[in-house]
C-alpha cells in the first residue's frame, strides 16, 4: 500500500512513522466536519436578529435558537466515547456527518420558531458527536513524531471556528440571507460524510457495549449538563435565583449530578469513564482547557458586543474588525507546531497565557472612542496565543494517555472547553450588567445636582435645544443620562477585560503543577 509521511519525504521517516494516504485524507476529512460543527454555534449568533425577523420570534424565544443547540451539544460531546467505540469511528462519524448535514436542510426552512428550535436541537446533538472523534484520532492513528503537524491543525479548527464565526455569518446574511446560515452546510456535509463512510478505518466496532447501554446514565448526564447549561445560558436574562425556573433547573442539575457521578464509579462499563482525571496532566490540561474556553467564547462575545452597543457596527463590520485574530491564529499555527517540538509544552503554555493575559490588559483601558486600530494590538495578542496555548495543552492532556482512554477522555477535554465557555458567558454578562449598574451609580453621584461642574454640563447642553423652549432641561438631562449609561457600559468592558488578565496570568503558574511529558504509552499512534 502506498504510504505518505504527512508532510515529510518518505525516505526521511523511518517506517513505524510512514501514514497511510488513506488515513491522511480521512483525517482530514473529520478536521472539517468538527470545523463545521463548531462553527455553526457562532455563524447563528452574529444574525439571530435576521432569524428573529424571519421568523416573526420574540426576544425571549430567538434566544433559544442557541441554547437548545448548546444543550444538546454539551450532552451528546461526553457520551461520543462510548458511542465510538461500540459502533466504531467509521458509522458513528458519517451518522454523525449525515445527521447535522439534514439537520441543517431542516433549519434553513422552517417556518416557526418552534421549528427552529427542535431542529436546532438535533443538529447540536449529532454534530456535537464529530468535535471529540478529531482529538481521539489524532492521538491514536498518527505517531508522535507527527503531532508538531497535527496538533496545530486541531487547536487552529477549535479556536479558528468559533473566532471568525461573526465574519462567516454576518456576510451570508447581508449577501444572501439567515437560511444561507445552514444551506452553506450541505455541500461540504455531504462530501464530510462520504468521505468518512469511504476512508475511515481506524478501529471495529464493539457492539456488545449497545448491549449493556446505561440508559438510567444518559438521563442523569442529560439532567445534569443539560440543565447546567441552561442555568448558565439564562441565569442572567432571568435573574438567577429570583427566577422559579433557575430554581427549579438548578435542583434538576444537582440531582443529575449525583446520579451521573453514582453511576460514572460504580458501574464496569459506564458511558464516561472518570477515571482519566487520575492522570495529573490530563486533569490540570483539562483544567487549562476550560479556562481556555472562558477566553475564547468570552473574547468572541465581548468584542461583538462593544462593536455593535458602542460603536454601533453591524454584523458585517463587526466581522471584518474581528478577522484580525483569526489571520493571527491562522499565520501562528506552523509556529506553534516547530515550537512543539523544541520547547517543553509546559514553557508554550506559560508564554501563550502571558501572552492573552497582557492582550486582555491592554484591552482593559478601553474607552467608547476605541475603534479597529485601537484593537488591534489585542487581537493580535489574542489570536497568537490562543495557539500557543492550545497545540502545548492539546500534547500534554491527551499525548500520555494510553489509547483505549483516548476515546472517552477526549469527549471529557472538549466538554471542559464547551463548560468553560458557558460559565465565562454567564459570569461575564452579569459582571457586565452587575458592574454598569454599579458605574452608573458613581457615575451619576459625580454629576448629581448642585455641583458646578454638573450644572455647567446641563447649562451647556440645554443651549443645544434652546428651540424646544420649556422642554430643552428634560432634552439636556437625557442626553446626559445616555452619555453616562453609555460610559459605565465601556468601564464595566474594562473590569471584564481586568478579571481576564487575573485568570490568563493564573494559567502561568497553573503550568507549573504539570508534568513534563514523557514518551507515549506504548501503542498509541499505532492506529487501532
Amino acid at each position: 500500500m502506498a504510504t505518505a509521511t504527512l508532510n515529510a519525504p518518505a525516505a526521511a521517516a523511518p517506517a513505524a512513522d510512514a501514514i497511510p494516504m488513506r488515513r491522511i485524507f480521512a483525517f482530514l476529512a473529520m478536521v472539517f466536519g468538527m470545523f463545521m460543527a463548531i462553527l455553526d454555534i457562532q455563524i447563528v449568533s452574529a444574525s439571530l436578529a435576521e432569524i428573529q425577523a424571519g421568523l416573526s420570534a420574540s426576544s425571549d424565544e430567538i434566544a433559544w435558537v442557541q441554547t437548545a443547540y448548546l444543550i444538546a451539544e454539551v450532552i451528546m460531546i461526553p457520551l461520543s466515547g462510548y458511542l465510538s467505540r461500540a459502533l466504531s469511528t467509521r458509522v458513528f462519524f458519517s451518522i454523525a456527518a449525515a445527521g447535522f448535514t439534514v439537520a441543517s436542510v431542516l433549519c434553513a426552512f422552517s417556518t416557526s420558531i418552534n421549528e427552529m428550535i427542535l431542529w436546532r436541537a438535533v443538529q447540536g446533538f449529532i454534530g456535537g458527536g464529530m468535535i471529540p472523534g478529531v482529538f481521539a484520532a489524532a492521538f491514536s492513528i498518527f505517531p508522535p513524531s507527527k503531532r508538531p503537524i497535527v496538533s496545530p491543525l486541531i487547536g487552529l479548527v477549535a479556536t479558528l471556528a468559533p473566532t471568525i464565526g461573526p465574519t462567516v455569518g454576518g456576510y451570508l446574511s447581508h449577501a444572501f440571507s439567515w437560511h444561507w446560515l445552514f444551506l452553506v452546510n450541505v455541500v461540504p456535509g455531504i462530501g464530510v460524510t462520504i468521505a468518512a463512510w469511504t476512508l475511515i478505518d481506524f478501529d471495529k466496532p464493539q457492539r456488545d457495549l449497545l448491549k449493556r447501554f446505561d440508559w438510567l446514565g444518559l438521563a442523569s448526564m442529560a439532567a445534569f449538563l443539560g440543565s447546567l447549561e441552561y442555568v448558565l445560558e439564562e441565569g442572567t436574562r432571568l435573574d438567577w435565583f429570583e427566577s422559579h425556573e433557575i430554581v427549579f433547573f438548578t435542583g434538576v442539575m444537582l440531582a443529575g449530578a449525583v446520579l451521573f457521578f453514582w453511576r460514572a464509579l460504580t458501574r464496569d462499563e459506564p458511558l464516561v469513564d472518570l477515571y482519566a482525571f487520575r492522570n495529573r496532566n490530563f486533569a490540570f490540561g483539562s483544567l487549562f482547557s476550560f479556562c481556555m474556553g472562558i477566553g475564547l467564547y468570552g473574547l468572541t462575545y465581548l468584542y461583538p458586543v462593544y462593536l455593535g452597543r458602542i460603536r454601533g457596527y453591524d454584523a458585517l463590520m463587526i466581522g471584518e474588525t474581528m478577522f484580525v485574530t483569526g489571520l493571527c491564529m491562522f499565520l501562528t499555527a506552523p509556529i506553534a507546531g516547530r515550537l512543539s517540538a523544541k520547547l517543553d509544552p509546559r514553557v508554550m503554555m506559560m508564554i501563550g497565557s502571558a501572552g492573552f493575559a497582557l492582550g486582555t490588559w491592554w484591552a482593559s483601558f478601553i474607552t467608547s472612542e476605541w475603534d479597529f486600530y485601537e484593537l488591534l494590538i489585542p487581537q493580535i495578542l489574542r489570536g497568537c496565543s490562543l495557539m500557543l496555548c492550545m497545540v502545548p495543552v492539546n500534547n500534554i492532556a491527551l499525548g500520555s494517555l494510553p489509547p483505549h482512554q483516548l476515546k472517552n477522555a477526549s469527549g471529557l477535554y472538549n466538554l471542559t472547553r464547551n463548560l468553560g465557555g458557558a460559565v465565562g458567558l454567564a459570569v461575564i454578562n452579569t459582571m457586565l450588567n452587575s458592574r454598569t449598574d454599579l458605574h452608573i451609580t458613581r457615575l451619576h453621584e459625580r454629576v448629581a445636582a448642585g455641583r458646578q461642574v454638573a450644572e455647567e454640563a446641563i447649562a451647556n447642553t440645554a443651549q443645544r435645544f434652546t428651540d424646544f423652549g420649556d422642554a430643552a432641561q428634560n432634552m439636556a438631562l437625557a442626553l446626559i443620562n445616555q452619555r453616562i449609561h453609555k460610559q459605565a457600559l465601556v468601564m464595566a468592558f474594562g473590569d471584564i477585560f481586568l478579571g481576564l488578565t487575573v485568570i490568563f496570568a493564573s494559567l502561568v503558574l497553573l503550568a507549573l503543577f504539570m508534568s513534563k511529558p514523557g514518551k507515549p504509552p506504548a501503542g498509541a499512534g499505532g492506529g487501532h
